[in-house]
Formats: structure tokens, C-alpha cells, sequence
């Protein structure tokens, strides 16, 4: 009996050390190995910049600190108003002393200190200068107060319904005031309106400049600039609950993308996660040129009263699309022309369209004209045609 037990107890003690030797080969991050873990970030968007079109999205309308990511509202309330005429870009922009207290990045204004517009411009989107956000937003407005009612008025007007500002710079909110909140979503929004303002990507391009005569150097904050090719924009953002923000574009072979990444640990992860997102969407999609301004379309169009007696219908503008680089080939394309036109045409004139699609998808429709004018034929020419005689 002694010895069974003793049997018993060795094959128990043998069968306990395999299965420990078997955990420790698996090692402790077996069963969490199976579990996905956690994204680096908050949330995430890509877009195609021309269409809106999204290409990939995590948490996209997730309510998000922004930091100093808000700038790029104070940014468009400027630019808008340039387009306008209100101000211009040789204003003098004097510092209040208030402007000269706002602490985080900055250009260190003095009171009294004045600066042009677009210097200050540069401040704000190089430097992310607070003091030079508080500055313009004066100077714009009158009062800081007055400058973020009109950047909520900008964000009703382009449907950013999970946004709202506070500020003009982004810093933590005080006791008495809000945070800046937005998504990734409706950042794509402001992104796509900020785009139709190429000035500003020439600021947001800069990596290094200099500020007061040289005296002070600005480095941006975006280190994509200099990391991947193509990148001219646009803002980054960090306090502690934020975490890491930026809203990136970049352009190559004419595809523009879009980025945004909210709520990462770290700068360096931020930006490895945008520049993997630009890699890989850039390397699945080009922009196909459905049609070149000038394009022939169509069969010639019989003129019965024309000097010619027919005229080749072009393209009255390029017409681009992104599209997967393997399924190009699959573009089709309808065209609607007359088969006749009577009297004069002028130059310009439209004569029909041609309708792209892809897989049942309308890609865009472009116009087609008439490249030259062409008079009416005399009399005695028209009355052959029309007999078949000519």
C-alpha cells in the first residue's frame, strides 16, 4: 500500500514540474497574446483631401482635448477674414499685456511689442505661440472672448457638431473656462476648409524660421515635416490629459491625405503612427486622371449649319480621383454628346458630359465643350449639306 502511494505521489510531482516547464515555455504573455492589445492612441482618421472620402477611421468621434491643435481655428477665423478684406497681411499687430502673460510655447511678446500680421501668422503656426494666438485674436476681434464666438460660429457653419472652443491658443482649461473639444471627424472638416487657403500651408510647411529680426529661432512642432516627403502641414498639440495630438497633410503625385491622431503616449508614437497611416494609404491609392482639360471625347458631332461641317467635343477641365491602384483599369466611362448641333457654336460651349464610374460608383462627370468657335456656313453650303451633296 506504502509503495502504491509512493508511486502515486512521484507521478503527480512529475506531471506538476511538466506542466510548469510547459508554462514557462509558452511564458506569461500566452493568454494576453491572444488578446489584441490597445491601439497607441485615442482615436484616428485618414481622408482624401479632394473627395472627403474616408480610408480608414479607429474611435472617430470620440469628444477629444485638443491642446494646440485649437489653433487651427484661430488660424481659419484669420484667414477668412484676409480673404475678406478685413484685415491684410501687413497690419501692424500691437501686444496687450495680457498677451504678453500667456504662458506655454511662445514667442515671449512684450507689452507694446508690434509685429505684421503674417509674422505673427508664423508665430502662431511655427512657434505655436500662445501670445501670438491672444495677439491676433485682439487684433481680429477686439477681444479674445469676441474671437472664440466667431470660432464656434465657424464651427456651426461647417457642421462640426461634437466641437466646441474656449480659447483661442488651447492651453488647459482654468476653473472658469471650458476645454477645447473636438473629433477626429469634424477635424477633417477643418482641415478640408483650411486647405482652401494655400498661404497657410506655406507657413505650416516652415521648419525653421526666424522671429524678431532674427534674434528669436521658431522650430515647428511638427516633426512629420522633416520626416516624411510630402508633408506641408498642418498642427500638433500636447498637454498631460490630451496627450499627443496632431492633423497632418501631405501630398505626393498629387494624392493628398489627410491625418489625425488624438491621445497618444508620446510625440515619437504620434508621429510614427501618422507616418505609417500616409505610407500605407499612399502606396494602396493614386490619383487617376479620368480627364486632362483639352481631352477628346466622343465621336466628332455633325454641324449642319457650321463652316466645318463636324467638331470633336474636349474635356473643359481636369477631373481627378483617387482610386486603388488595382482596380484603375476597371474605370469606365459614359458619354452624352448630340449627334447634331444646328446653328453657330460658340467656344466653351457646353456639348454634353462624360460620367466616370468604378464598380457602380459615379467617380465625377466633366464637361464637354467646344475648343473654337465655329460660324454658320454661307447659305448655298448649308443647302448642299442638307442635300448630301457636300
Amino acid at each position: 500500500m506504502k509503495k502504491c502511494f509512493l508511486c502515486m505521489l512521484i507521478i503527480l510531482m512529475v506531471a506538476s514540474f511538466a506542466a510548469a516547464k510547459e508554462t514557462r515555455k509558452a511564458g506569461p504573455g500566452a493568454l494576453a497574446a491572444k488578446v489584441p492589445p490597445p491601439p497607441p492612441f485615442n482615436s484616428l482618421i485618414v481622408m482624401e483631401a479632394a473627395t472627403g472620402d474616408i480610408l480608414e477611421e479607429i474611435n472617430p468621434d470620440l469628444k477629444h482635448p485638443l491642446a494646440s491643435v485649437t489653433k487651427l481655428m484661430t488660424a481659419l477665423v484669420v484667414m477668412d477674414r484676409l480673404a475678406s478684406g478685413d484685415v491684410l497681411l501687413t497690419d501692424t499687430v500691437t501686444t496687450s499685456a495680457a498677451a504678453s502673460r500667456i504662458g506655454g510655447s511662445q514667442v515671449y511678446l512684450k507689452h507694446g511689442e508690434s509685429f505684421a500680421l503674417e509674422e505673427m501668422m508664423k508665430a502662431l503656426l511655427v512657434a505655436s505661440g500662445n501670445d501670438a494666438a491672444h495677439a491676433l485674436a485682439e487684433h481680429v476681434s477686439g477681444t479674445t472672448e469676441a474671437f472664440v464666438a466667431e470660432m464656434n460660429q465657424i464651427v456651426r457653419r461647417l457642421g462640426m457638431n461634437d466641437t466646441e472652443f474656449h480659447s483661442v491658443h488651447g492651453l488647459p482649461p482654468s476653473p472658469d473656462r471650458g476645454e477645447d473639444i473636438s473629433t477626429c471627424r469634424d477635424l477633417m472638416r477643418l482641415s478640408r476648409e483650411l486647405l482652401k487657403h494655400p498661404k497657410l500651408l506655406e507657413w505650416t510647411a516652415i521648419q525653421t524660421d526666424t522671429f524678431r529680426d532674427g534674434a528669436f529661432i521658431m522650430n515647428s512642432h511638427n516633426k512629420l515635416l522633416g520626416k516624411l516627403p510630402g508633408t506641408d502641414g498642418l498642427k500638433t498639440g500636447y498637454y498631460r490629459k490630451a496627450g499627443f495630438n496632431v492633423v497632418a497633410t501631405a501630398q505626393k503625385d498629387g494624392l493628398r491625405l489627410i491625418v489625425a491622431v488624438l491621445g497618444s503616449p508620446s510625440a515619437k508614437i504620434r508621429d510614427n503612427v501618422a507616418a505609417e497611416q500616409f505610407k500605407k494609404h499612399m502606396a494602396r491609392y493614386q490619383m487617376a486622371a479620368l480627364a486632362r482639360q483639352g481631352q477628346e471625347f466622343g465621336e466628332p458631332i455633325r454641324l449642319r449649319d457650321g463652316k466645318t461641317p463636324f467638331l470633336q467635343a474636349v474635356s473643359a477641365a481636369d477631373l481627378n480621383f483617387p482610386v486603388l491602384k488595382e482596380k484603375t483599369a476597371g474605370i469606365q466611362n459614359e458619354i452624352r454628346l448630340p449627334a447634331e448641333l444646328k446653328g453657330r457654336v460658340e467656344q466653351g460651349q457646353k456639348l454634353g458630359e462624360v460620367t466616370f464610374t468604378l464598380d457602380g460608383q459615379t467617380l465625377g462627370t466633366a464637361d464637354l465643350v467646344s475648343p473654337v468657335p465655329v460660324e454658320t456656313a454661307g447659305i448655298f453650303t448649308r443647302l448642299l449639306r442638307r442635300a448630301g451633296l457636300r
